[in-house]
Formats: structure tokens, sequence, C-alpha cells
């Protein structure tokens, strides 16, 4: 069985990647300047358009594993410190008809000075695409199934409710116990569901469960 396709609407980016925005100070666009370093490590971009689609799909948020090439502390400017980029081959649909061959362009956010993406958006890498503009809707689709969309909200107020019978059951030892423990390694076998949040996201639960659930 195929994986499902995801669509999400395509929004308006900085003009960074692309060279779009006077306020850039990379006047050429950033991708058009990192395609030969990435070339160079490996991952030929040459068929794609030289700026990125921004593909949100609020409410829920992007959760991406396994990425088919990730590359580690790239120097590509004297402008910024070196970052980290993550890519996935995925297919790209804007039209019944219109299949193309693309790449979700993931620069890692720890190490990236500014322009960040909300969680629930990805950049895509791609042909130039016509009849393509912001408020259209794109879906995505991996073969490999390494993309997860994640009510997060929903997702972080469940894990709440299922920490609160063992909190209160064992109060600060629970805490105590969970710092001994991989916290990720518990949960994957204890509620392997919430391997989706991002360590911030955890974070924010214990945070509550420790509130709410223990005695001051």
């Amino acid at each position: 069985m195929n994986p499902e396709w995801l669509t999400g609407r395509l929004c308006a980016g900085h003009g960074v990647a692309s060279g779009t925005s006077k306020e850039s100070p990379y006047p050429d666009g950033t991708i058009r300047m990192q395609f030969p370093v990435f070339k160079g490590l490996g991952l030929d971009l040459s068929s794609c358009y030289f700026g990125t689609l921004n593909l949100d799909f609020a409410p829920l948020e992007v959760s991406l594993t396994n990425p088919d090439h990730l590359f580690e502390k790239v120097q590509w400017t004297e402008l910024h410190p070196p970052e980290t980029f993550s890519f996935w081959r995925v297919e790209i649909k804007t039209t019944e008809i219109e299949v193309v061959s693309g790449w979700i362009y993931y620069p890692h956010p720890e190490t990236k000075e500014r322009h960040w993406q909300p969680p629930t958006t990805v950049e895509l890498l791609a042909p130039h695409l016509s009849g393509v503009d912001p408020g259209c809707t794109i879906s995505l689709r991996d073969q490999r199934r390494r993309i997860k969309l994640v009510d997060t909200i929903r997702l972080r107020a469940r894990l709440l409710e299922f920490l609160k019978f063992r909190v209160l059951a064992s109060q600060q030892t629970f805490f105590e116990a969970d710092a001994l423990m991989n916290r990720r390694q518990w949960l994957s076998t204890m509620f392997p569901e919430a391997l989706q949040l991002s360590e911030l996201d955890l974070d924010l639960v214990w945070t509550q469960a420790r509130s709410l659930y223990t005695e001051s």
C-alpha cells in the first residue's frame, strides 16, 4: 500500500533562499550559493530551482526522521557560522497530472541564526513549477514514510494525562527515576506515540506534570 499524500498550503517565505528580499545579505540567494557546496558533498540539486517552496500544514506540526542526507557544520558563507542540513527525497504534486521529484530542505534551527521556519512548515526544493502561488495547495509523499503530521497540542495533553497517575503514585521518585533512565527509551515502551514530540515539548509536559501532580 502506497503512503498517503500529505497536503499543505503554500505560504510566502522570507525571500532569503531565492534572493528576492531586499534586506537579505545574500543578493544571489542562499540556495544558489549552497548548491555547489552540497554537490561537493555528494548531493546534486542542479535540477531544482534556486529557491524554496514553503509548505505549511498548520495546525499540525511536521515530524521528520532518517534523512537521506545529513551534512554537519557546513561552511557555505563567511557571513554565517557553519550550519547543519538534512534532506529527504520526496514526490511533489501540484495537480493530479503533475508530479515531480524534489527534496525537503531542512537547515537545522539550532545552527541557524535567523529566518527560522515554524514547526508547521517545511521547505521544498523542486524543479521550477508553473502556476504555484501563495495560498495554493501542494502535496508531498515519501515512499519510506518518514514524514508525520502531528497534532502536538493534543498529543501533549494525552501524554500529560498518561503521566498523571504515575506521578501521583510515585511523586518525586518518578522524576528521580526519570533522571536515571533515558526518557525516550522509557516512552518507546510505555507511550511510543509520544516519540513524535520534540525534546522541548517533552520538557514542557514533564514540567507540567511535576507542577500539577506533585505535592509542594
